[in-house]
């Protein structure tokens, strides 16, 4: 499912990941390519208070939404919440920190 995604310019923040292609409910979009790592940066995954991930595949460019599209699984699976059409930006909710 990665290859039908792109990496834009994003209206919520810098770059932003698009479909380019409708996609079901329930699809996985993918699994986090990633490596650990001792200090947060823009791409880390927080798994639990000491486990912290760089994602260094595509899906880093998710961005923020307090009603998003797409959830991060503890499997580091990406799925989408609701239909989602083709071009929209893909979102995920980070955690009540970024309201």
């Amino acid at each position: 499912m990665k290859d039908k995604l792109v990496v834009r310019n994003s209206h919520i923040h810098g770059k932003g990941l698009f479909t380019t292609v409708g996609i079901r409910k329930g699809t996985v979009l993918g699994y986090c390519e990633r490596e650990p790592v001792k200090k947060p940066n823009d791409y880390t995954l927080w798994i639990d208070d000491k486990d912290l991930y760089e994602v260094t595949c595509c899906l880093k460019y998710i961005n923020h939404a307090a009603s998003p599209n797409v959830a991060y699984y503890d499997d580091f699976s990406v799925v989408a919440l609701r239909n989602i059409k083709k071009g929209e930006e893909l979102t995920h909710h980070y955690g009540e920190e970024w309201e």
